[in-house]
């Protein structure tokens, strides 16, 4: 299974949650997934890819051309996608992707799971999403999602079509036996 996994860049943030990346990078190896991901050397991102590098698994990273510059990429990629924009990255990751994990980021991690859930609540693609939730580290996330609900923005529906863990093999496992219901759109829009 190819599996596009998207997180933070920075290198600043606590070790507990590159630890929790490569772990989950070794276990994604270990069961002979690719990773599918933004390319990037640091933070989540590059730990992902060092630790199923680790276990000899394979690597498409996907990055627009201006990140081409020293220490930014992962060096180690088997493949290397090259767009001009963003959006443009965004979207290939998405089409060659089976799966995706959402693993602790900033801005553009948020808008990337809000863009790919979106996309499911509207019945574009059927692919499973789960957040690997590190430290508690999308509790706020999940209530103000909650809060949504509770207030009539979203549907219920729209909290079922992610799975949510700190725990890198159950992320996995759920991944791996997943299965989708026929449509998303009754449970998560209203009409």
């Amino acid at each position: 299974m190819k599996i596009c996994v998207y997180g933070a860049a920075s290198n600043e943030i606590d070790k507990s949650f590159i630890q929790d990346g490569e772990k989950l990078g070794k276990e994604m190896g270990v069961r002979k997934h690719s990773l599918v991901f933004g390319g990037g050397a640091n933070g989540l991102m590059g730990a992902v890819a060092r630790g199923i590098k680790e276990k000899d698994g394979y690597i498409i990273g996907v990055a627009p051309h201006f990140f081409n510059v020293d220490g930014v990429l992962f060096d180690k990629c088997d493949e290397l996608l090259t767009t001009d924009t963003m959006r443009e990255r965004k979207k290939l990751m998405e089409d060659l992707s089976d799966a995706f994990i959402v693993t602790p980021g900033g801005i553009g991690t948020f808008e990337e799971f809000l863009e790919i859930l979106t996309l499911k609540s509207l019945d574009r693609h059927h692919k499973p999403i789960a957040l690997l939730n590190t430290n508690g580290y999308y509790d706020n996330l999940i209530r103000f999602l909650e809060d949504g609900v509770k207030q009539n923005f979203l549907k219920t529906g729209n909290l079922d079509l992610f799975f949510v863990s700190s725990n890198s093999s159950d992320i996995l496992d759920y991944l791996e036996n997943y299965t989708d219901s026929d449509s998303h759109i009754e449970k998560t829009r209203f009409v």
